[in-house]
């Protein structure tokens, strides 16, 4: 019973150490670069969405929704990425909205979002 104890206790110390020694994002904020609100894009386009890369971030959680979170009719895209980069083919014409948090094992920070529109 003593060794499982002793197992016990040096496993949570090793996971509170980690959470330690990560670096506390949550107030920071995810710079959108691309694309910018309001933009009007061309159906058929390839769109690279980017941010800047967040000091303290080890992955970036992308999401896409038409026409927007607040209402959304469909979430186009919902992924976790190790880069500040996404491509995607292309989107049917409609109003989009895009949103970016960073993330790492013991902290996240809130969504930056922009809006987009996708026309003929």
């Amino acid at each position: 019973m003593k060794k499982i104890f002793v197992v016990s206790l040096f496993v949570y110390l090793l996971s509170c150490e980690e959470i330690i020694n990560e670096q506390n994002i949550t107030n920071d904020t995810i710079d959108l670069l691309a694309p910018t609100e309001n933009v009007v894009l061309k159906t058929g386009t390839t769109i690279t969405f980017n941010w800047e890369v967040l000091n303290g971030a080890t992955e970036y959680q992308l999401q896409i929704a038409t026409p927007n979170f607040s209402g959304a009719i469909q979430i186009v895209r919902d992924t976790l990425l190790s880069k500040n980069s996404f491509v995607i083919d292309s989107l049917s014409v409609s109003n989009y909205e895009w949103r970016v948090k960073g993330l790492n094992s013991a902290y996240e920070t809130e969504y930056t979002i922009n809006g987009f529109v996708v026309e003929d």
